[in-house]
């Protein structure tokens, strides 16, 4: 669906139902399209998503072994 800024002032509310029930709504200036309104997503970040899928993680609070200080010092 592709409307006039005149028109979406007017049609606000329908054009946002429109838009969460996936219609494409463009708002055009004139014929020239400027905005697409779309539904913001709800899908959320959950913390832990990822628990057990990563592999050993490095405790960073640790001291590094002498090896490993060597190489970032550059003295390899």
């Amino acid at each position: 669906m592709r409307v006039n800024v005149h028109a979406a002032k007017t049609n606000l509310s329908k054009l946002i139902e429109a838009a969460l029930n996936g219609e494409e709504v463009i708002i055009a200036k004139g014929d020239k399209p400027v905005v697409k309104l779309v539904p913001i997503s709800k899908n959320r970040l959950k913390a832990g998503i990822l628990k057990g899928q990563l592999g050993q993680v490095p405790d960073f609070l640790e001291p590094m072994s002498e090896e490993e200080l060597a190489l970032w010092e550059g003295d390899e």
